[in-house]
């Protein structure tokens, strides 16, 4: 099985609907999984997520030709059936506005930007799926079309680098950690 996370907003499911029609892969999104199983509950204009109750619906789901996508992925997936990961990422100057697009509280935002500059989900993939596996790739400046081509070849084993990512270093060089941790 292949995995495709990341932060909202930088790109899982256009991507992983490209990459899975190349590659003739079977997509199993866990969004889709947790709000049609009912796995969740709405809290200050948020979906919580009843993680362990998904972790066991999706095991019976994935095989070993499909792609996983969601942000959850490293809390409701085994290592044990993983190939690869990738984990996309995105400037968080750039998710500012997706997420400004997708009316999202103030909270949610630097919820969100906060995770992606702390680099979360990546640290929380390579902890679950090993570091070998994991490959984190930066769609900030890439087309669409190039960041598919880029996952198929890390799927495919042809490429395995990884794009270095350093939101901290960069916001800490703008004098924006207020702007993101203003608490």
């Amino acid at each position: 099985m292949k995995i495709i996370t990341g932060n909202p907003g930088t790109g899982k499911h256009t991507i992983t609907k490209l990459v899975s029609e190349k590659l003739g892969l079977d997509v199993i999104d866990i969004n889709k999984v947790a709000i049609d199983q009912r796995l969740f509950k709405k809290k200050n204009g948020t979906l919580d997520v009843d993680v362990s109750k998904l972790k066991k619906i999706i095991d019976k789901k994935v095989s070993r030709d499909s792609i996983l996508v969601g942000h959850l992925a490293p809390y409701v997936i085994s290592s044990k059936n993983v190939e690869r990961v990738v984990v996309l990422r995105k400037s968080p100057y750039k998710l500012q506005s997706i997420y400004k697009k997708r009316k999202y509280t103030t909270k949610k935002s630097l919820e969100n930007l906060g995770s992606e500059i702390l680099g979360i989900t990546y640290y929380d993939a390579v902890h679950q799926f090993g570091k070998k596996k994991t490959v984190q790739i930066d769609t900030s400046t890439r087309t669409i079309s190039s960041t598919a081509k880029k996952v198929e070849s890390v799927f495919k084993k042809t490429k395995t680098s990884e794009d270095t990512v350093d939101w901290l270093q960069l916001v800490l060089k703008k004098g924006d950690m207020q702007k993101f941790f203003p608490y």
